[in-house]
């Protein structure tokens, strides 16, 4: 079974690219260039330095004594929330800004829901001096205001999404929008593992240094590249992308991916996409996606802003299809209440996404000499606010 991209843009029966006919010079000039680009000596010398004097990687793989105590097992953490910015995303926005010069762009769009890609954006975007608009849900803009005002700082223009939710989907929408009335001069850089290919596959591929690490880190701590669970929250998934990487293909490293089921998987309030989704088209690419019954989309919900997205990536899609991946949905509570411990037992703050992914420890047992790696995608500074609400701190 093949867990990669084919060469028509699939995972399994997912991915394609179904773009409006405006966009298809755009996407297809990218579809022919990104591998070639990507493998050019230059380009690679360029991404990896900045990624190491800029970003700070590598990102360090942090064993968690005190965790691993409390829920006998080995848990180490992958520090994605040290790298600059506070997140993930910034790995995919180098290699994306670097793409978007080699293609001679010269207008950077991009769409946010946390507000960590567009933070991650607007500072390549500084960094390059390139010309940047964000868009970004009107109810995240009140729920990220941290974020929002870096953006601002860092140059970028800030544009509230109006329709539908307010949030992360329909950023996105704006986001095709302003592609398609400006296609010549501006690349689109997509946050997530998502959108038409070659999207899915570019940033699971910018992603991938964070599996590469692991390997040689836990060789370095523990004697063997692979650890038996590799684990990540999952919106549209990049960090769980970039996360499973380099295991897809190991039969003894299994996958579980992380889901947020907001007030409960059937209380009408959640995002758990793998167990409420059907296949359908969004944002360019077939995958599963929560919707009626007659194929409106539904309105996801989740306490995390990164993780509300009716849809999943392609590739996720695939893995939860195939059985390669067990998805696992957590609420809220659950998520909050491990965020929390994670402060008290180890000294981190780590983003509401990332808590949805420690928050297995409690719902399932590990071996004591299993060793678990988790992702921890993102810093808990974005969500304070929320973190204070809701332990009344």
């Amino acid at each position: 079974m093949n867990y990669n991209v084919n060469e028509k843009g699939y995972y399994g029966v997912f991915g394609g690219a179904f773009i409006p006919e405006m966009l298809y010079p755009n996407v297809e000039e990218l579809r022919q260039k990104y591998l070639d680009v990507m493998a050019e000596p230059d380009f690679k010398k360029e991404f990896n330095q900045l990624l190491k004097d800029y970003v700070g990687r590598p990102s360090p793989l942090y064993f968690a004594k005190r965790l691993s105590k409390k829920y006998n097992t080995k848990i180490y953490l992958k520090r994605e929330d040290l790298n600059h910015t506070g997140a993930h995303k910034i790995n995919n926005t180098i290699g994306q800004i670097l793409m978007a010069k080699r293609l001679g762009k010269t207008r950077i769009i991009a769409e946010t829901g946390a507000g960590q890609h567009g933070v991650a954006t607007a500072t390549v975007c500084a960094l390059m001096g390139l010309e940047c608009i964000v868009y970004m849900g009107e109810i995240d803009i009140a729920r990220q205001a941290p974020n929002v005002a870096r953006m601002k700082m860092l140059g970028a223009k800030v544009v509230p999404a109006l329709s539908g939710s307010r949030t992360l989907k329909d950023a996105t929408n704006e986001a095709i929008r302003d592609w398609i009335n400006n296609p010549v001069n501006t690349h689109y850089i997509i946050g997530s593992a998502i959108g038409p290919h070659p999207y899915p596959d570019m940033v699971t591929r910018f992603q991938s240094v964070i599996s590469e690490e692991i390997k040689w880190q836990l060789k370095e701590q523990e004697g063997r590249e692979n650890p038996d669970y590799v684990v990540a929250c999952i919106g549209g998934g990049s960090n769980a992308a970039g996360t499973y990487y380099h295991f897809l293909h190991e039969p003894d490293v299994k996958i579980i991916a992380v889901e947020a089921a907001g007030l409960g998987v059937n209380s009408g309030e959640s995002a758990a996409t793998s167990v409420l989704g059907k296949e359908g088209i969004i944002h360019g690419c077939k995958t599963l996606l929560m919707q009626t019954s007659d194929g409106q989309i539904t309105e996801p919900y989740s306490i995390s802003a990164g993780l509300d997205y009716p849809g999943v990536g392609p590739m996720h899609a695939h893995l939860a299809k195939t059985g390669r991946a067990e998805f696992m949905a957590i609420t809220d509570d659950e998520a909050m209440t491990a965020g929390l411990e994670l402060c008290q037992l180890e000294g981190i703050i780590p983003a509401i996404e990332s808590s949805h992914a420690l928050a297995i420890f409690e719902q399932r047992t590990f071996k004591p000499e299993e060793i678990v790696v988790v992702s921890l995608s993102g810093r808990g500074d974005k969500d304070l606010d929320t973190y204070i609400k809701y332990f009344k701190l």
